[in-house]
């Protein structure tokens, strides 16, 4: 019977991979405590270079292709539009530009041409319009359809960020451990028994959850840096300002929802500016879901 292959073979070949090749084999043989001349032998016998260079051509391929889809689906949308006898021209560009940011001033500004302060006070108003908002929606459920997505699904992955709880990845406090001195670790007299035990003293601790246990899509970030490891959430209040430009998107329970957490925060603020005698400053969260905070974090797809 042949000897079981070594499962750090595979993780030295991923930990190679993430890098995309650009990685010392020392420090992959560092991180899995073998030796170096182990990984050297693994890369040889296994064409790691070969497979990298395969799965990178097809990443490549497969991104291309999903680019002239994409392509050729907008084009559609646009032909779509441009054929509704119910819009104006002007209408028609401002419903596919609002399609791609969800932006009604930066929509109303590309097609209309004019400066920030107008488009900001029609770009909402035209929002109103009963054609143009059916045309907005049956693009928007185009979109969505390409992308195999529903509309609340959407709207619950947003949820998710917004009212990530981050004891659902870490778990923190404190614990008690030796006191270690120049000769090891510091012994003290029990004054209970007069024996030497150890000195003990209380240190805060933080510990990440296995990648199995939590949402990774909600995590934005995870490195170790110099002063050690670290963990960042997707942004909280972008996805707290999308919400409230889209709750027409949400199901009555998710609606429901909203209003909760709207109606725990009030309280919870209420309640510090009545032990304060002051107004302290939150942290936007009532003012992103009331959708008056600054528009359109979805610039950025531009």
């Amino acid at each position: 019977m042949g000897r079981a292959r070594d499962p750090n073979r595979n993780k030295a070949f991923e930990i190679y991979k993430e890098h995309d090749g650009k990685i010392d084999l020392a420090e992959i043989a560092s991180r899995l405590n073998i030796s170096p001349g182990t990984v050297r032998g693994w890369k040889s016998k296994d064409s790691w270079d070969k497979k990298l260079n395969g799965t990178f051509q097809k990443s490549m391929e497969r991104s291309k292709n999903k680019k002239m889809e994409e392509k050729k689906a907008a084009e559609r949308d646009v032909e779509q539009v441009m054929k509704n006898p119910d819009l104006t021209d002007k209408h028609r560009l401002f419903c596919i530009y609002y399609s791609r940011c969800f932006n009604a001033t930066k929509a109303y500004q590309k097609a209309y041409e004019c400066d920030y302060f107008t488009a900001k006070a029609h770009g909402f108003e035209l929002l109103q319009s009963v054609a143009v908002k059916a045309e907005i929606l049956r693009l928007k459920q185009s979109r969505l359809n390409r992308e195999l997505l529903d509309e609340h699904d959407i709207f619950q992955k947003y949820m998710d960020i917004a009212f990530a709880d981050i004891t659902d990845f870490v778990e923190f406090g404190q614990e008690e451990e030796n006191v270690i001195g120049s000769f090891g670790p510091v012994q003290v007299e029990d004054p209970a028994t007069g024996k030497k035990v150890p000195l003990k003293q209380k240190v805060n601790v933080i510990r990440f959850k296995e990648s199995g246990q939590v949402d990774g899509t909600l995590i934005a970030e995870v490195k170790n840096g110099k002063n050690g490891a670290s963990i960042k959430l997707a942004d909280r209040m972008k996805a707290l300002e999308w919400l409230a430009r889209h709750m027409d998107m949400a199901t009555e329970e998710q609606k429901a929802k909203v209003e909760q957490i709207k109606a725990q925060t009030a309280a919870i603020k209420a309640k510090t500016q009545t032990d304060d005698e002051e107004i302290t400053a939150d942290d936007g969260f009532l003012e992103a879901l009331k959708g008056t905070v600054a528009e359109d974090w979805a610039d950025e797809e531009d």
